[in-house]
């Protein structure tokens, strides 16, 4: 697991590089739009054909959704009555919602998931981010995210049209072919492959390019405690105890366990953005649970590796 978070940290690294050095003129912003634009049209949606093509989806896939939507729904009470608790005002209750309930289950995870047990967890991502996390992070996330902001757009879109993507597209296609056992030719199955295997390092690079340490201001650090105690402890503890209750096999319930462990997701610094809650306070939760999280992960990893499912 350590040289694992190594090889991922230097990955990770380059980014943050690149954003200070700029070059050719680069910015990390323009950079990261067209890095994560490659991989949402085209790079992601083939390693999603190509891995819900042949994963067994089922029960399993109905557990990975009770799983994520659980330790999700967890994450926001917890939050939320911390929240209550310390009155905590609207526009950074909206952020902290955001960043402790939502975890980077594809962009660290997958990588992370993948070096760690093999190709065969990037099932579990894959079901865990399009059965559980994006479909609550484009329908809750997209509610809490209006009620504690504002509201940009006279006549605000709705939250269903947030399915009308490529990553979403392609699940569909690969679960129609899945249910037919329809077998894909080894021209396709080949350029998919390429295709995927490309998605963890510029995910990486771009996670790496999103950090930035200006973000970092200390009169936001006792707002930061809460979202580290329930991203960070909580959650994941709270799947350890939720996946015990699983019929699936103990690799998997690890992997799941693990990815439900990731730091704060990146894409909702969009949502703090279009509905005008606190971005700098959730940009400096990201960076922070990224980084405490090269300390928490082999410490969650030892864990569920020892756990007698």
């Amino acid at each position: 697991m350590n040289s694992t978070l190594i090889q991922l940290t230097l990955l990770m690294a380059c980014g943050a590089g690149w954003r200070l050095l700029t070059p050719a003129g680069l910015t990390a912003e323009q950079t990261r739009v067209v890095l994560t634009t490659l991989v949402y049209y085209l790079l992601l949606p083939a390693m999603v054909l190509e891995v819900l093509w042949t994963a067994k989806i089922g029960l399993q896939s109905f557990q990975y959704t009770l799983l994520g939507v659980g330790c999700i729904a967890f994450a926001l009470t917890c939050i939320g009555l911390l929240g209550v608790l310390f009155r905590i005002e609207a526009r950074r209750m909206g952020a902290l919602m955001l960043a402790a309930a939502f975890p980077n289950v594809t962009y660290l995870g997958l990588p992370v998931l993948e070096q760690t047990f093999g190709s065969w967890s990037r099932s579990v991502v894959i079901q865990l981010d399009l059965f559980a996390a994006t479909p609550l992070l484009f329908t809750v996330g997209t509610i809490l995210a209006r009620h504690y902001g504002e509201e940009r757009e006279k006549k605000p879109r709705s939250v269903l049209l947030f399915f009308n993507a490529p990553p979403f597209w392609a699940a569909a296609v690969a679960l129609i072919f899945n249910h037919n056992a329809i077998v894909a030719p080894d021209w396709l199955s080949g350029v998919l492959q390429k295709l995927s295997a490309t998605v963890a390092p510029l995910m990486l690079f771009s996670l790496g390019l999103a950090l930035n340490w200006r973000a970092v201001r200390l009169r936001n650090l006792p707002y930061m405690l809460p979202v580290i105690l329930v991203k960070m402890v909580a959650m994941p503890l709270f799947a350890l105890f939720l996946a015990a209750y699983l019929t699936i096999d103990g690799n998997h319930k690890a992997a799941a366990v693990l990815d439900m462990a990731m730091p704060s997701m990146v894409l909702g610094i969009v949502f703090c953005d279009r509905y005008r809650l606190d971005s700098a306070l959730y940009a400096m939760t990201v960076t922070v649970t990224t980084a405490l999280s090269l300390l928490t992960l082999p410490f969650w990893h030892g864990i569920v590796a020892g756990y007698k499912w």
